[in-house]
C-alpha cells in the first residue's frame, strides 16, 4: 500500500474521534507538509475537507435513521456545540439537521463516500538525475486552484503563451510550471505559468515574481501526453520519495520543464518534473 493509500485507510478508521494531521502522516510515513500536498494532488480534496465531509456524511446518516438527540450527532462529528454543527451542515448540505431527521431520507445530499485509492498501476519512473541550481528569478502567470479544481490550468498556459518568447529579460527558452503552497494552507495550491529571466523591471501587465532558492533537485521524465502528468506525479510522489532516502526540499512544491522537447500544440513530447530535494 502507499503512502497515501496509508492515509485513507488512518482516516477511514479513526475520523470518529480526534484525529491530527501529525497522526496521519506518521502513519503515512511522509511529513506533515509533504503529505498535505501529496493528498490534495493525488484524491482531489484537501485532509481537512475530506475528513470534514466523511463526518458530516456520517451524521446525515445517523440523523435520517431518527437519532434522538442532534447535540449528541454533533459531538461524535466532533463540534461542540448544536449551533456550530448546524451551520456546518447547512453550509455542506444546504440544509438543517431538523431536516434531514425529520424528513427521514438522505436521497438528495451530496454524501462524501469512503474515497478508494485506484489499484491501476502507476507509472514505472526512469532513475532521476540529480542537479544543484543556483538561485532563480522566475517571473509569469500565477493563479491559486482548488484541489480537484484545476481544469484552468491549460487555459493559464494559453494566455501565458501569448507572452512567451518576448519577455524581457527572458533566460533561454524553456517555460515552467511551477507549484507552491501557502504554509498552513492544505485546500489549495498556487501554480506559475513562468519563464527564467534576470530582472523584473518590464514584464507584462499581470506577471507577478518569485525567486527560487539555490537548491537540489530530483529530475523526473514524462513521456507521452501532459494529460497523463499527474499519474507521474503520483508516483514520485507516493513511490519514490518515501523509499529513496530523500525528504522534500522545501519550495517550490514541484516543477515542470517544458523546452524543445515538448509540442506544445499537441501536447506530446518530454516533459521533465524537477522536485526540490535534500538528504
Amino acid at each position: 500500500m502507499n503512502a497515501i493509500g496509508k492515509a485513507l485507510w488512518f482516516i477511514e478508521s479513526h475520523y470518529a474521534r480526534d484525529i491530527s494531521l501529525e497522526d496521519i502522516a506518521e502513519t503515512a510515513g511522509l511529513s506533515r507538509y509533504h503529505l498535505s500536498r501529496v493528498f490534495g494532488l493525488t484524491t482531489g480534496f484537501s485532509i481537512s475537507g475530506y475528513i470534514r465531509a466523511r463526518r458530516l456524511s456520517s451524521a446525515a446518516l445517523s440523523l435520517a435513521g431518527g437519532a434522538s438527540s442532534i447535540l449528541a450527532v454533533a459531538l461524535d462529528a466532533g463540534y461542540s456545540s448544536h449551533e456550530a454543527f448546524t451551520r456546518a451542515f447547512r453550509d455542506h448540505f444546504g440544509v438543517t439537521p431538523e431536516e434531514v431527521r425529520n424528513r427521514r431520507h438522505i436521497g438528495d445530499l451530496d454524501l462524501m463516500e469512503p474515497l478508494r485509492m485506484t489499484t491501476a498501476p502507476l507509472p514505472r519512473l526512469d532513475e532521476p538525475r540529480f542537479e544543484t541550481t543556483p538561485a532563480m528569478l522566475m517571473a509569469g502567470l500565477q493563479q491559486t486552484y482548488d484541489y480537484g479544481g484545476n481544469a484552468g490550468i491549460p487555459s493559464q498556459w494559453q494566455r501565458f503563451n501569448a507572452h512567451d518568447g518576448s519577455i524581457a529579460g527572458q533566460i533561454g527558452y524553456a517555460a515552467y510550471g511551477i507549484c507552491t503552497q501557502e504554509e498552513g494552507q492544505d485546500r489549495s495550491f498556487q501554480y506559475m505559468t513562468a519563464v527564467q529571466v534576470r530582472d523584473t523591471d518590464e514584464l507584462p501587465e499581470g506577471f507577478e515574481s518569485l525567486k527560487l532558492p539555490a537548491q537540489t533537485y530530483a529530475i523526473f521524465a514524462h513521456r507521452g501526453h501532459i494529460s497523463g502528468i499527474q499519474a507521474t506525479c503520483n508516483a514520485i510522489f507516493t513511490e519514490w520519495l518515501p523509499s529513496s532516502g530523500y525528504s522534500h526540499g522545501g519550495t517550490p512544491d514541484l516543477m515542470e520543464r517544458y523546452d524543445e522537447r515538448f509540442d506544445p500544440r499537441t501536447g506530446m513530447g518530454l516533459t521533465e518534473i524537477w522536485l526540490p530535494v535534500k538528504s
